[in-house]
């Protein structure tokens, strides 16, 4: 396993315990279809929030949230379409408010970029 995919999988790892921390349950990690992957999917009450983990070495180059691009962001809207159809326990409901946030990783510290887009 290479060194940066390792340091991404603890990074994920990490921002997932961050948002239990704070109350969330994981709902998914990883989670792959057609339209691309879901890197964290976590939910508080009738908050439902698809978290995009990106993890860099340093801020040098623009630092992680910069790599989160416009076709980024709506390869995660078509993904969490697919993700809401798949699941009507939250596609289903009145009160659900999704959110998108970048969880940028810089060496050891993370950053939480709520509704990020």
């Amino acid at each position: 396993m290479a060194d940066s995919y390792r340091r991404g999988v603890l990074a994920e790892r990490r921002v997932a315990l961050n948002y239990q921390r704070c109350g969330f349950v994981v709902l998914e990690r990883n989670w792959r279809c057609r339209a691309g992957e879901l890197d964290l999917v976590v939910a508080r009450d009738s908050t439902l929030v698809i978290v995009e983990v990106k993890w860099r070495r340093s801020a040098h180059f623009g630092g992680p949230a910069a790599a989160v691009t416009e076709t980024k962001q709506s390869r995660m809207r078509a993904a969490t379409a697919i993700w809401l159809a798949e699941h009507p326990e939250w596609s289903q409901r009145d009160d659900v408010a999704v959110r998108f946030d970048v969880a940028a990783v810089t060496g050891g510290e993370i950053n939480i970029l709520e509704s990020a887009f």
